[in-house]
Formats: structure tokens, sequence, C-alpha cells
């Protein structure tokens, strides 16, 4: 079953501080090869994880592995879309552009959305939107 994914469950897989049985259960699923994610998630990525090497919670060398390990995933990378429901979610729910996004693509696509940030699930869940936890 296809599902959208976000940064805030992949970081998880990537930090050492960081635990998550939803953020597990969501990588077996990614391997499956199940997972879409807006093209933002990348860079969403990318910046997270200099930010934890920027707090010294993991070495410059792990930006570099996790950033290969993760695009070594089977996650489909989709181009940005409809930026008036993008911007109407955002409005509509007080979430960013960015989660936003995540969300419109999940109801585009007519798929669950793998998530741990707690207002896009909330958001989601007022949208009718099936939120993977």
């Amino acid at each position: 079953m296809v599902f959208v994914i976000d940064a805030s469950v992949a970081l998880v897989w990537f930090l050492p501080d960081e635990e998550s049985s939803v953020a597990d259960s969501v990588l077996a699923r990614v391997d499956a090869g199940s997972a879409i994610a807006p093209d933002l998630f990348w860079h969403e990525m990318r910046n997270v994880l200099m930010i934890a090497w920027r707090r010294q919670r993991l070495p410059r060398a792990d930006v570099d592995h996790s950033m290969m390990r993760l695009g070594q995933l089977k996650i489909e990378t989709v181009p940005s879309f409809d930026s008036t429901q993008i911007l109407n979610l955002a409005e509509r729910h007080n979430l960013t552009a960015y989660d936003a996004a995540y969300l419109a693509l999940a109801i585009e696509r007519q798929v669950a959305l793998a998530t741990l940030d707690k207002r896009l699930m909330a958001a989601a869940k007022a949208e009718g939107v099936v939120v993977i936890a």
C-alpha cells in the first residue's frame, strides 16, 4: 500500500538519539517500495541532518552517509503541485507550507500519511487522511 512519508519520520532513522517504533515500522514499509514524498522531502532531510551536525548530534561524515542511505531507499519523489491547495491547507490548519505539501500529496493520491508531527497528524485526521502511527 502506497503512503506519503514526511521528514519527521525519516530523520529518526539517522539521528542516534531519536527512537520511534512508528519510524521503525515505516522503514520496513519503505523497503517494500511503497513510499512517496514531495520533492521538498530531500531538502528537509539535508537541512535536519546539517542542523544535527551543527548541534554536534552526529559527525559530519554521518550527514553524507545518511543522505546516501536515504537515496537508496524506495521513496518516489513527486514534484510540487497545486500551490492553492497547499496554501489553503496551511491556512486552515495553521501548518507550514512544507507540512501542508505532504498533506496535499496524501489528499491528492488518496493515501495514508506517515508523520510524527502532531499538528500535521491532527490536520490529516481533520481532512480524512489516514495517519500511520
